[in-house]
């Protein structure tokens, strides 16, 4: 790995690649030294962030230093680009899904240990603050027990999208973070879904997640007329309410009391429930998770998610789309 600063490329600057190049460029951690895309036009982008263009990825490893690299490109060429940035010693972070099947998933997080490389995936709502603070409140026990975890991701079609429907693109999100907040993975996975508006992909499913006696409720679309973004957790201790896009963050304690009814009855008495918002510190999530990946690196501690965290969200959201194909 070269002195001083670090030096990173991005592979891919469409609608998410050009974030990671732009955030790469404003930080203090690294120096951003190149980007590339197969599209010539994308060489303006380059002028603005100071740095080489190329069209061909493996020119550029040739022709720069480089010690980190993100990969942002349709998900059908993740395993490629990854293995032949791992092979070449650069650490990676490749964005989400990590690779179109668990097979080339496994290969790349193999070859990555074996090259003694950080290598992680994208998987941006772990850094988003709301999610965090979330995962905080749980762990302090604060609601509870568990008993569900509900997710709803929905919008209308983004034209980006060429090579994958809601369960791959959308789902894998939420099947992350709720398993990241159980600390599990299901035992049992229920999907209904199809194609409603789009006769070519998945873009409307509705996940039932088993964790032994707790449950994960996911619906992703690209049906709906506006983008919703929410993640609902009730505990026994109380219910917490996220909204993604905004990360505001509302948690309600539950009052109730044990007691007989004149009958002699055993009942449950609620009390009012009151909200209160708990403070986060908004930041873009994406800089955080670029900022850890570079820790990472200098650090030499393991990433916050893991190839097998990518592949496992991966599998399951596999699962549930080939429960769709053949059901």
């Amino acid at each position: 790995m070269s002195k001083g600063k670090l030096k990173v490329a991005v592979i891919g600057v469409g609608n998410m690649g050009r974030h990671h190049a732009r955030n790469y460029y404003e930080m203090k951690e690294c120096n951003l030294v190149a980007i590339c895309d197969i599209d010539p036009t994308k060489a303006e982008l380059a002028k603005q962030y100071s740095c080489a263009f190329y069209t061909d990825f493996r020119r550029m490893l040739k022709n720069e230093k480089i010690d980190a690299i993100s990969i942002a490109v349709p998900t059908k060429h993740h395993f490629a680009i990854a293995m032949h940035c791992i092979k070449d010693r650069k650490h990676v972070l490749v964005e989400k899904p990590i690779a179109a099947s668990v097979s080339d998933a496994r290969r790349m997080i193999a070859l990555a240990a074996k090259m003694k490389v950080t290598f992680t995936v994208g998987h941006i709502e772990r850094f988003n603050p709301g999610v965090q603070k979330m995962h905080e409140l749980i762990n302090q026990g604060k609601l509870g027990s568990i008993i569900s975890i509900i997710s709803k991701r929905v919008g209308p079609f983004a034209p980006r999208i060429k090579d994958s429907g809601v369960l791959i693109d959308l789902a894998v999100h939420d099947i992350d973070i709720i398993g990241h907040l159980l600390h599990k993975l299901p035992t049992h996975v229920t999907v209904n879904g199809g194609k409603a508006i789009n006769k070519k992909i998945d873009d409307f499913a509705e996940i039932f997640l088993r964790y032994g006696n707790q449950s994960g409720y996911i619906q992703v679309n690209w049906i709906t007329p506006v983008i919703i973004r929410e993640l609902h957790v009730t505990g026994t201790k109380g219910y917490a309410h996220l909204n993604y896009i905004t990360q505001e963050l509302g948690f309600y304690k539950s009052r109730y009391k044990e007691q007989f009814n004149n009958y002699g009855d055993f009942v449950i008495q609620f009390g009012k429930s009151h909200r209160l918002n708990v403070p986060i510190q908004s930041h873009e999530p994406l800089r955080r998770e670029l900022q850890s990946f570079l820790a990472n690196i200098t650090r030499h501690t393991r990433p916050v998610v893991s190839g097998q965290d990518g592949l496992e969200a991966l599998r399951i959201a596999l699962r549930a789309l080939h429960t769709i194909k053949y059901a």
